[in-house]
C-alpha cells in the first residue's frame, strides 16, 4: 500500500510538471505568435497568372471578389463550420480533443482514416506554395496557426477562409465558386446549395459535383446530418435540401473564359514548386505574381480543335503541347479533354508509348553515322536475332511490304519498322539511346530491339522538348513555363536564364526535317500511302511530321521553325484504340498548326538551305539517282560529296555480328 501511494505521488508529481511545462510552453509560443509580424492572410491563394504579353489570365484571390461574412450565406458558414471545425469559436487554432480521437481512430484501422486540422491550421496551410508533409513543414503551419489565432479575431479568420479556399476548377473563394457553379450571389445560397458546395474543399477533384455527382451528394449528406445532429436544421430540411433538384452550371462570367486553361496553371504551378529561389509561402510576400509563356489565342485554338474533334467521344483522352522550338517556352497546353470532368493533367504527369514518333531520332544516328536519304534496305517481312540469343519478328503496318529496296525517305514516309529494325541492328542498340539523351529526354530507354517503335513510355513534354532540337536545327531547350516571378512589391524572385547548347549537327537535322515531309507527300505513293497523305492537298504551310501509333496510343508531332506542336490521344485505361480513334491526333495537330500559321506566309517557316548541303533529283522510292527510265522525281538533300551515283549498289543488308 506503501509502494503504491509513493508511486501515486510520482505520477501525480510528472503530471503537475508536464502541466507547468506545457502552461510554460504555450505562453512562450503565445507571446513569440503575438510579437511576430503580423502575417496578411489575404494573400493566402493571390497568386496572378500573366501570359507572354503581360495580360493578366488568372487571379487566384481577386479582391474584387473578397465577400465579407455578412455577405456569406448562413447556411454555408454553418455547413462549413459543422464539417470542418466544430468548436473553431471555442479553441485556440487546435483542436485537442479531436486530434486525440483522430489519433487513437488512425491506430485502430492501421492507416489515415480521420484528419484534426482546425479550420486555421486548413488556413495557415494555404500559405503555403506547397504542401511537404515534413516534420519541418508541420511545425511551420503549428507556428502559422498560433500567429493567426494571436492577431486576428475568429470571425476574420473564417471570413478569410471561406475567400481563399479552394473550391475546384480553379475557383478560390466561396463568392466565385457560388457564381461558378449556381451563377449567384453567395449570399444567396440555399441550404441544399450550400451544402453541396462545403462538400468540395475536402478534396476538389473527388468531390465537385461536376466531376463526380454522387461522391458529392454522398458528402452533402454528411454534412446535412452533422447540421440536423446540432439542432441547426430539421430532419425535414435535410430531406428537403438533399433532394432537391440542383441547377448547375459550371460556367465563368464571362463568355470567352478558357477552362483548359487550368491545365496550363497547373503546370505552371508544378514548374513553381521547383524554383529553388521562390519561397515556399506567401505570408511576407503580398501574394505572386508570375510571368509566363503562355500565348492566349495559341491555347484558345488549341481548346477549341480539341473540342470539335471529341464532341461526340465520350471516353477517349488527350494531350497537347505548342512549344516554341528556339526556347523550348511552352505556348498553350491542354492535359485532359475537358478540365472539369478530369483535372488529372496528361501532358505534365502521364508517359505513355510513342510508337514511330520515336524514329526520327533513329535516323538522325542513321546520318551522323554514314546513312543518307538514298541509303536503302529491303522492305520484306523479316525475322531478327537479338541481343538476348533470341528472335525478334517485326511487321509493317497492314503488313505492306513493297519486296524491293526502299530508301530512308521512304521509310520515314511509310514508317516502315523492317527498315527501322534493320537501321537500328546496323547502327548497334546505342545509337538511338545516345541520341535521344543528348536531346534532352531524360527517361531511362530499354536497349532493346523494339525500341524504334516506341515501345518505351515518354511524357508528351519530354518528347516536345526532344523533338524541338529538331525544329531549331540541333539546339537542346529544357520546357519550361514560367519566364519571371515577382512578389507582390513587384521585387524579382526569379528570372528565368536561357540555355541552349548545339548537340545534333545542323546540316543533318536540315537534311532530316526534309526527310519528315514526305509523310504527307503524294510522289511516295507506290505499294503503300505516306501515313499522313490525307493532309497532301490541306497543308498550306511546309512541316516536319511524324505520326506514332501502338494498340493504345496514336501521336502526332510536327514542327516548323516558328512552332512545334504534340497531340497524344488514347485511353486513360490503355483500351486498345479502334481504327476511327487514329483520326482525332491527326486532326487536331492539323487544325491548330494551320490556325496559329494563317497569317505567316507559307515560306516563312521553313529553314534555308545551308552552304554544305545540296539538293539532287532522285527517283522518290529507291532514292537511285535519275536514268532514262524514271518516271517521278523527287528533290533530296544531302551532305556535299555524299549524294549517290547511278553506278552505286543498292546498301546491302549487312549486320555487325558483335552487335546484332
Amino acid at each position: 500500500m506503501v509502494k503504491l501511494m509513493k508511486y501515486l505521488k510520482f505520477i501525480f508529481r510528472v503530471f503537475i510538471i508536464l502541466f507547468g511545462l506545457s502552461i510554460v510552453i504555450g505562453l512562450a509560443l503565445y507571446i513569440y505568435a503575438k510579437a511576430s509580424p503580423k502575417i496578411l492572410i489575404n494573400s493566402a491563394n493571390n497568386i496572378t497568372f500573366y501570359d507572354k504579353n503581360n495580360n493578366v489570365f488568372f487571379k487566384g484571390n481577386e479582391k474584387k471578389e473578397w465577400v465579407s461574412l455578412d455577405e456569406i450565406s448562413p447556411f454555408l458558414i454553418q455547413s462549413t463550420i459543422y464539417t470542418e471545425d466544430k468548436y473553431f469559436y471555442k479553441h485556440f487554432g487546435f483542436d485537442f480533443l479531436r486530434i486525440g480521437k483522430a489519433f487513437l481512430a488512425n491506430i485502430k484501422s492501421k492507416k489515415m482514416v480521420q484528419g484534426a486540422s482546425t479550420i486555421t491550421q486548413q488556413y495557415a496551410k494555404n500559405l503555403f506554395l506547397d504542401f511537404d508533409k515534413t516534420f519541418k513543414r508541420k511545425w511551420e503551419e503549428a507556428l502559422y496557426t498560433l500567429r493567426i489565432e494571436a492577431n486576428y479575431s475568429k470571425n476574420e479568420i473564417l471570413e478569410g477562409y471561406l475567400n481563399t479556399i479552394n473550391y475546384g476548377h480553379g475557383k478560390y473563394g466561396i463568392e466565385n465558386a457560388s457564381k461558378y457553379y449556381f451563377g449567384k450571389k453567395a449570399k444567396d445560397l440555399s441550404l441544399a446549395e450550400a451544402s453541396l458546395l462545403a462538400a468540395i474543399p475536402k478534396a476538389p477533384s473527388k468531390y465537385s459535383p461536376l466531376i463526380d455527382y454522387q461522391a458529392a451528394k454522398n458528402r452533402q449528406l454528411l454534412i446535412l446530418e452533422n447540421l440536423k445532429n446540432n439542432n441547426i436544421i430539421t430532419e425535414k430540411e435535410e430531406n428537403e435540401a438533399y433532394n432537391l433538384n440542383i441547377n448547375l452550371i459550371g460556367k465563368e462570367d464571362i463568355s470567352d473564359d478558357l477552362s483548359s486553361i487550368h491545365y496550363y496553371q497547373d503546370a505552371v504551378l508544378e514548374e513553381l514548386n521547383t524554383l529553388d529561389k521562390i519561397p515556399k509561402n506567401y505570408s511576407n510576400m503580398n501574394g505572386l505574381k508570375i510571368y509566363t509563356t503562355l500565348d492566349y489565342s495559341m491555347q484558345k485554338i488549341l481548346e477549341e480543335n480539341v473540342r470539335e474533334a471529341f464532341q461526340n467521344k465520350t471516353d477517349l483522352q488527350t494531350a497537347s503541347v505548342v512549344m516554341d522550338p528556339k526556347t523550348g517556352g511552352v505556348y498553350a497546353l491542354i492535359g485532359g479533354r475537358d478540365y472539369n470532368q478530369s483535372t488529372y493533367n496528361r501532358a505534365i504527369s502521364s508517359s505513355r508509348q510513342v510508337g514511330s514518333t520515336m524514329k526520327p531520332f533513329l535516323y538522325y544516328a542513321a546520318l551522323e553515322n554514314g546513312f543518307t536519304a538514298s541509303s536503302a534496305f529491303l522492305s520484306e517481312p523479316t525475322t531478327f536475332p537479338t541481343q538476348d540469343k533470341k528472335t525478334y519478328t517485326p511487321s509493317n503496318y497492314n503488313n505492306k511490304y513493297g519486296n524491293k529496296p526502299i530508301s530512308m525517305a521512304t521509310a520515314i514516309a511509310y514508317s516502315e519498322n523492317i527498315y527501322a529494325i534493320k537501321t537500328h541492328m546496323f547502327l548497334g542498340y546505342d545509337a538511338l539511346i545516345q541520341v535521344a539523351k543528348r536531346v534532352g529526354i531524360p527517361e531511362k530507354l530499354e536497349s532493346i530491339a523494339s525500341l524504334p517503335l516506341g515501345t518505351n513510355e515518354i511524357n508528351i513534354l519530354n518528347m516536345s522538348a526532344g523533338y524541338a532540337a529538331f525544329a531549331n536545327l540541333g539546339y537542346k531547350v529544357a520546357p519550361y513555363f514560367i519566364t519571371k516571378v515577382t512578389d507582390g512589391n513587384n521585387n524579382i524572385l526569379y528570372k528565368k536564364e536561357y540555355n541552349s547548347e548545339l548537340v545534333l549537327n545542323s546540316s543533318l537535322v536540315y537534311i532530316l526535317n526534309n526527310l519528315l515531309t514526305a509523310t504527307y507527300d503524294p510522289l511516295y505513293i507506290d505499294y503503300n500511302y505516306p501515313t499522313a497523305i490525307s493532309l497532301s492537298s490541306k497543308l498550306k504551310h511546309k512541316y516536319a511530321l511524324k505520326s506514332g501509333t501502338t494498340n493504345s496510343d496514336n501521336w502526332n508531332i510536327g514542327f516548323n521553325k516558328n512552332i512545334l506542336c504534340s497531340v497524344w490521344v488514347g485511353y486513360d485505361n490503355s483500351d486498345s484504340l479502334t481504327t476511327k480513334d487514329y483520326k482525332y491526333a491527326q486532326n487536331i495537330w492539323y487544325n491548330t498548326v494551320e490556325k496559329i500559321e494563317e497569317n505567316v506566309d507559307s515560306n516563312d517557316g521553313w529553314y534555308e538551305k545551308p552552304k554544305n548541303v545540296v539538293g539532287l533529283l532522285v527517283e522518290p522510292i529507291s532514292g537511285k539517282p535519275l536514268s532514262d527510265s524514271s518516271k517521278n522525281t523527287k528533290l533530296v538533300y544531302f551532305l556535299k560529296g555524299t549524294e549517290p551515283h547511278i553506278t552505286d549498289p543498292t546498301f546491302d543488308e549487312i549486320f555487325d555480328s558483335e552487335e546484332s
